[in-house]
């Protein structure tokens, strides 16, 4: 019998910044596991990573990836590019494709630019403005598709992406408990919790 997960992770690109919100709910089949689960994990100071999908798979490809930004600093004395990164995440997910990793991930961050990819099982992955994952994803996007612009504000697209969380709960009964939200600009990362209602 196949386990359920689900969840509802959304991230949106703006002119300076990249922000990724996340519900915290986790879910095994119908039975709601815990309440407070972080699904933003932050890789390296200018890139974060939010799961969908097994939180054991998705721990791993974090770790992976915490490991290459850090040889990368090291070795080249610069932060590593987004893309080099996400590159890499499809490349390991797609040497796993006949066992693979049960994952859906949105990856954000700031090199010389703003940058947010969605990222599938088998690896592949597209550049994109906007971006959905998990069970609670057909209902969010639609808000998304509706409401987005580049020339948002931090604040209108943190308010953006709580109300996309927000009705994709009132559908998706694996999505829920609060969302944390995670801002990504030049030189910064900023990770709170916010309050879903």
């Amino acid at each position: 019998m196949k386990v359920l997960h689900g969840t509802t992770t959304v991230g949106l690109k703006l002119r300076d910044s990249v922000v990724i919100a996340a519900d915290k709910r986790a879910s095994q089949g119908y039975f709601i596991a815990h309440k407070r689960v972080r699904k933003i994990i932050k890789i390296d100071d200018h890139v974060v990573m939010s799961i969908a999908g097994l939180v054991a798979d998705a721990q791993i490809l974090a770790s992976q990836l915490q490991y290459l930004a850090r040889k990368f600093k090291y070795e080249e004395g610069v932060q590593v590019p987004v893309r080099t990164l996400v590159s890499y995440l499809g490349l390991l997910l797609n040497t796993y494709k006949y066992f693979p990793f049960e994952v859906q991930l949105i990856v954000g961050g700031y090199d010389t630019e703003p940058r947010l990819y969605a990222v599938q099982w088998f690896g592949d992955y597209t550049e994109e403005n906007y971006a959905v994952t998990g069970s609670g994803s057909p209902v969010a996007i639609g808000l998304l598709e509706s409401r987005y612009s580049p020339d948002l504000s931090v604040e209108e697209a943190v308010k953006l992406a709580l109300e996309a969380i927000r009705a994709s709960t009132r559908r998706d009964v694996f999505s829920g408990e609060g969302v944390d939200v995670a801002v990504v600009k030049k030189g910064s990362i900023e990770i709170n919790t916010l309050a879903l209602w």
